[in-house]
């Protein structure tokens, strides 16, 4: 068994694991401030344990060296770590949420508990002394507490008690060290003892709230609980810098075994230690140890007698202390409590040789601001292991010539990384306003930020110094920056629908940046802005992309100061919402712009005529295409082969080129389960960068293409990937049908009462498409038919110079599965339309009124005259159409389907009725 030969630091000794995936996690920078960091090694291997989003990050600091426990589809809530630092337990929120239990020496998940809350997750873990027991605590309203023995093969804990929502919301639990029997929940206002009897019981002993008659004093809220080292004592540290001393209550009449110990549990002590808040009270070895807001680390005796004390005036509020397992040199003394203003100075000191043991060991300090601290007690010195950002990382931009990327962060934070060396080369802090979005430009000589509060700097790439004064045009957040090929224009879009363009002027002999002009070009959120180049000439070309639908191309020549030109207003999507632009690279004669919408729908557009020349089915894995870049390629790849990197909600993912709607062409990877907010590549094509907003995190990801290529292959070629998409595969009945409808429309086209000889033939002409979408239950609006028709029919103009008539049964499959909606047509999406159009009746049901359907059928959208709504409706509700006078063979549509309506339909029509009575489709139940 790897587990059972495993041994500490073996992670970093083996060779690297071969990449069998697409994109492989290979570096996480920032993590889970809210969490604690334990040292898992200290001394010539010091390895840090920490949690980043919903992984699990193992990190030689000495080594420049990370290893990635990766198993969670949620955030990770919580974690605890076995006293020899060997087993480490992760929970997390969220559907599927999962327990698993680590062998840190291996890397190997040796226990994975499904379901355990099934409600919400878990908000607290704790692991006991001997290894062997979990417990944890859900996050649903009504908490439920179980313990599970981990090391049993078994999915139900073994003993488990819901809690009273009065008791408040229990957030952190730890076991007895000297029983494993025994642990203490709290919350902000009440703390709760537990006795595991061995007869998988669980007795739970509630406490009385503590207010300000209980002592006569301010007691604050309950920060963290533990259990005394040498009695029956039980402490708790509040946010009015006292701790609580809790004691047994003696039974009336004594009984035997554990159970006499928690008969009850009474705060008998409340001892005032500090004014600051109490942040983390642990126990260690003949200490009891504190940390607070103000960055203090205090080591008190049993007695709780201050012995030493630590401060440094640039850390922030403690959220967790690990000592290193192994004990140094005895240290030499010094006195009982000192500060520092430098990480080099005295900060730790050593005063009674009743704590000598507990000095003897280095530890780790990590803080609420993100920062993490390593404290070397034998030199007395304090190092800066860590300091990433403490709020939501939104932008990221890589260098177009070198290894460095730049990322930006809510809390005003910018700084560049070597991603190949993984290092931080220079940082720089703005605390005016937070980072929204960085570009470089396409020489690598500037970097530009946009700012939450409007603003734009535009730096030097490597001193991060600004070049210029900083900009503040944009009445909004900055959402999006580009620079042009030529570096001479910067266009940024911000959150008021504006669009802002920079140009680089001379001015007293030198180059520098000024304001051109400013457009609100759009009355939704701007997605996207995209600079280009012109086909017959190297200007720039800009262009702008909003969730009105509207592409906006600007004539850059032609605008002046305050003055932006706009050369072309298109709409390009009738009912989806696109979501992101994109150049799509020159695979063919075509030039083509590639755009991503929220109906899971990738197109295509002719660079200048801005006609939608194909449509095809996008990768589908929970949510749309957020943002997509063209993967740059080197020169050891063929020029023919070009793939494109996406994110969705939560995954990053790789999709091969030409698009086509085969969905083995695509993978994807959770990466930030909390969202997404930025995608960056690497110049060279080998990484692909996620920053994760709210959880402060990026990632990098190694490209392996060699992977997504043999999943493609092993998907099939030619129709085979497409037949699995259709209900029943390539032997159902489904496609039977199709094949039925096809060549009945042959028959059609040729006539069905002709008597000449018929021309057998594998194609159907382009005029029946409509009809067998139709047939096989596919609607599209007439846009979207004449968008069908003009892909088969301009597929090879630009080739022969000739239009394509007709299309076969293996291109119509294509077609219809590329088109059609990606879910099939959802009764939610017609419950929505009759809340946006109807009212509530007396019922308090959402409804239309049957003159106002007549009304918005003929007048609203893609209106229907008359005469096709009266067709329209006498076949749907299998009626003969009206007649006039007494000729039977003549039609009368003049009030034919206000007739029907009133006849045949409600005065008052739901979504329900529409859909079942008038359509005639089946609500699924």
């Amino acid at each position: 068994s790897l587990v059972w030969a495993a041994t500490p630091g073996m992670l970093f000794q083996e060779d690297k694991k071969t990449r069998l995936h697409p994109l492989n996690l290979s570096w996480v920078l920032g993590y889970n401030s809210s969490l604690a960091v334990h040292s898992l090694m200290d001394g010539e291997d010091r390895v840090l344990l920490y949690i980043s989003s919903h992984t699990v990050v193992i990190h030689d600091i000495l080594g420049n060296r990370q290893y990635h426990l990766q198993g969670h589809t949620n955030v990770i809530s919580c974690l605890c770590v076995s006293e020899d630092r060997r087993w480490v337990a992760t929970a997390d929120r969220g559907p599927d949420a999962l327990i698993i239990v680590w062998d840190s020496f291996s890397g190997i998940p040796v226990r994975t508990i499904f379901d355990s809350h099934p409600e919400d997750g878990v908000s607290a873990i704790a692991i006991s002394q001997d290894a062997k027991n979990l417990v944890t605590i859900s996050t649903a309203a009504v908490q439920r507490v179980c313990v599970w023995k981990w090391t049993l093969p078994t999915e139900k804990p073994m003993c488990s008690t819901e809690l009273r929502p009065e008791f408040g919301h229990q957030d952190y639990v730890i076991f007895n060290r000297q029983n494993s029997y025994e642990f203490v929940s709290n919350s902000k206002t009440q703390v709760i003892f537990y006795l595991w009897g061995r007869a998988n019981t669980l007795d739970e002993r509630t406490t009385f709230p503590l207010s300000l008659q209980t002592f006569n004093t301010v007691v604050g809220h309950f920060s963290q609980s533990v259990f005394h080292f040498n009695n029956s004592q039980a402490l708790t540290g509040t946010s009015a810098g006292k701790l609580v001393v809790w004691d047994t209550i003696s039974p009336s009449t004594p009984s035997k075994g554990l159970r006499v110990k928690l008969h009850g549990m009474k705060a008998t002590k409340l001892v005032p230690v500090q004014k600051d808040s109490l942040t983390v009270l642990m126990v260690f070895e003949s200490c009891i140890v504190t940390g607070d807001v103000k960055g203090h680390v205090k080591f008190y005796s049993g007695q709780l007698q201050l012995l030493a004390c630590y401060s440094h005036s640039k850390v922030g509020s403690i959220r967790s202390i690990s000592f290193s397992k192994t004990p140094l040199d005895p240290p030499k003394a010094a006195p009982a409590c000192s500060t520092s203003s430098t990480a080099s100075s005295q900060p730790f000191s050593d005063s009674s040789n009743s704590v000598s043991l507990t000095l003897n060991r280095n530890f780790i300090l990590s803080t609420s601001d993100a920062t993490v601290l390593h404290v070397a007690t034998d030199s007395a010195n304090v190092e800066k292991v860590m300091e990433e950002a403490k709020k939501a990382v939104n932008a990221l931009a890589c260098h177009p010539r070198q290894a460095l990327i730049a990322v930006g962060s809510h809390c005003g934070l910018l700084k560049v990384w070597d991603y190949q060396q993984t290092k931080y080369l220079v940082s720089r802090i703005f605390p005016e306003a937070g980072i929204q979005c960085l570009s470089y430009d396409p020489q690598g000589y500037f970097l530009a930020a946009g700012f939450t509060d409007g603003s734009v700097y535009i730096l030097d790439a490597i001193s991060l110094r600004s070049s210029c004064k900083e900009f503040k045009f944009s009445h909004g957040p900055v959402t999006h920056i580009s620079f042009s090929h030529d570096s001479e224009y910067l266009a940024t879009a911000d959150e008021k629908y504006s669009v802002t363009v920079y140009k680089r002027v001379l001015q007293n002999g030198s180059r520098c940046w000024e304001h051109l002009a400013g457009l609100h070009s759009h009355y939704k959120p701007i997605r996207s802005i995209l600079f280009g180049v012109q086909l017959d000439s190297n200007e720039p070309r800009l262009l702008s992309l909003g969730e009105d639908r509207q592409l906006i191309e600007y004539d850059l020549n032609s605008s002046s100061k305050d003055h932006l030109e706009v050369l072309h207003k298109d709409r390009i999507e009738q009912i989806a919402v696109p979501l992101y632009l994109a150049w799509y690279p020159q695979l063919s004669t075509e030039s083509f712009i590639l755009t991503a919408n929220n109906c899971y729908k990738m197109k295509l557009y002719n660079t200048t005529t801005k006609m939608c020349r194909k449509t095809v089915l996008g990768p589908t894995y929970g949510s749309p295409l957020e943002k997509i870049q063209i993967l740059p390629t080197t020169n050891t790849m063929d020029s023919q082969k070009c793939y494109l990197a996406y994110i969705t909600k939560n995954k990053v993912g790789l999709q091969i080129l030409p698009v086509d709607g085969n969905p083995h062409k695509s993978s994807a990877f959770i990466c930030h389960p909390n969202g997404v907010s930025d995608l960056a590549t690497s110049y060279d094509g080998r990484y692909v960068f996620t920053a994760g907003r709210d959880d402060c995190t990026v990632m990098r990801w190694e490209v392996n293409l060699d992977a997504l290529e043999a999943a493609a292959s092993l998907g099939g070629e030619d129709l085979i990937p497409f037949y699995n998409l259709l209900d029943g595969g390539r032997e159902g009945e489904f496609l039977r049908e199709l094949e039925d409808y096809f060549y009945y429309a042959q028959l059609r086209s040729h006539g069905i009462d002709t008597l000449e000889t018929r021309q057998v033939s594998t194609h159907i002409p382009l005029e029946e498409i409509p009809s067998v979408m139709r047939a096989m239950g596919f609607y599209p609006s007439e846009e979207k038919i004449e968008d069908m028709i003009n892909e088969i029919k301009f597929s090879e103009y630009v080739d022969t110079g000739e239009q394509v008539t007709k299309i076969n049964l293996e291109d119509f499959i294509k077609l219809y599965i590329n088109h059609r909606p990606a879910f099939g047509l959802s009764m939610k999406r017609i419950q929505r339309a009759f809340q946006v159009l109807g009212y509530d009746n007396e019922n308090g049901d959402k409804v239309i009124d049957r003159g106002d359907l007549l009304l918005l059928l003929q007048c609203r959208g893609e209106h229907m005259t008359e005469d096709e709504l009266a067709q329209c409706l006498t076949t749907l509700l299998g009626k003969r159409p009206g007649r006039r006078g007494s000729d039977p063979d003549t039609y009368d549509p003049s009030g034919a389907a206000a007739a029907l309506m009133e006849e045949e339909i409600p005065a008052e029509i739901t979504a329900e009725i529409f859909t079942a009575d008038i359509l005639g489709l089946p609500i699924a139940e």
